[in-house]
């Protein structure tokens, strides 16, 4: 029986990729995805190539260890590039790859939607949280 190559195991792997299967590796990546910084860094990356600075201005509340964190996470998983300048100061900038692109699609759509349907859900919440004073 000759031996798998890596790529061969990547393959297999694939096709057992199953998000409810709770030790699948794309569990983790959704767990991931789920995270309010990457939603937001990777809307605001979509539109052009942004400085560090700029991307903190951009993406208000976030702290920079959380930015620093959450950016090496996107750029390893291949989703976001980093490129370093050299000059007085070092320069370094980031955008998405076509990976993070194509995810940028979808988590602009989800932000899109909690922006729109933000009033929905309080009125929904203020329901939930008088049901009882009205038993």
């Amino acid at each position: 029986m000759p031996t798998m190559t890596a790529a061969d195991r990547r393959g297999e792997a694939k096709r057992e990729y199953d998000a409810y299967v709770a030790s699948c590796p794309s569990r983790m990546l959704l767990d991931r995805m789920s995270d309010k910084w990457v939603a937001l860094i990777l809307v605001a990356l979509g539109d052009r190539t942004m400085r560090y600075s700029e991307l903190s201005r951009a993406v208000a509340g976030v702290s920079q260890k959380m930015l620093t964190q959450t950016l090496r996470t996107l750029e390893r998983d291949g989703l976001v590039t980093r490129e370093v300048t050299v000059s007085v100061p070092v320069r370094v900038d980031y955008s998405l790859t076509p990976l993070g692109l194509s995810l940028r699609q979808l988590m602009r759509g989800v932000k899109d939607w909690a922006e729109v349907h933000m009033d929905e859900v309080f009125e929904a919440r203020e329901r939930y949280d008088h049901r009882d004073d009205e038993r």
